[in-house]
C-alpha cells in the first residue's frame, strides 16, 4: 500500500498560490475602498453629501470588514461560507458602485478580479 503525499514542488506551488491569493485579496480590498470613494464623490449633490458618501460609505465598508473579515484579528469569527458571502456582498457592491459611477470597462475588470480573488480564497480555505 502506498500513500501519495505532495512532494516539495507541489507544496511550494500551494504556498505560492496561497500567497498570491492573499496579495490579490488585499489589492481588491483596497481597490473596493477606492471604488466606493469614487462613487460617493461622483454621486452626491452638494459638497456635504459628496463628503458623506465619498468618505462615509468606504469607512462603513472598512468597519464591517474589520469586524467580520480581517485576517487573524476579526472580532466575530464566521464560517468559510459566510465569510465568502459577505466578501461577495461588500466587493460586489463596490463593483456595482464603480459601474454606476461611469467606467463600465473598469468595473467589469474589477468584478472579474473579485471573482478570481474569491475563488482563490475558497481554494485556500
Amino acid at each position: 500500500m502506498t500513500i501519495d503525499r505532495p512532494g516539495p514542488t507541489e507544496r511550494r506551488l500551494r504556498r505560492s498560490l496561497a500567497r498570491a491569493g492573499t496579495e490579490l485579496g488585499f489589492g481588491v480590498q483596497l481597490a473596493s475602498l477606492a471604488a466606493l470613494c469614487y462613487w460617493g464623490f461622483r454621486t452626491g449633490d452638494g459638497l456635504a453629501l459628496r463628503l458623506l458618501l465619498g468618505l462615509g460609505v468606504p469607512a462603513a465598508a472598512r468597519a464591517v470588514w474589520d469586524v467580520f473579515l480581517a485576517e487573524r484579528r476579526a472580532k466575530v469569527e464566521l464560517p468559510l461560507a459566510a465569510r465568502l458571502a459577505l466578501k461577495l456582498v461588500l466587493l460586489g457592491a463596490a463593483a456595482v458602485a464603480l459601474y454606476a459611477a461611469g467606467p463600465a470597462t473598469l468595473a467589469a475588470v474589477f468584478a472579474a478580479l473579485v471573482v478570481f480573488s474569491l475563488v482563490l480564497d475558497f481554494a485556500n480555505g
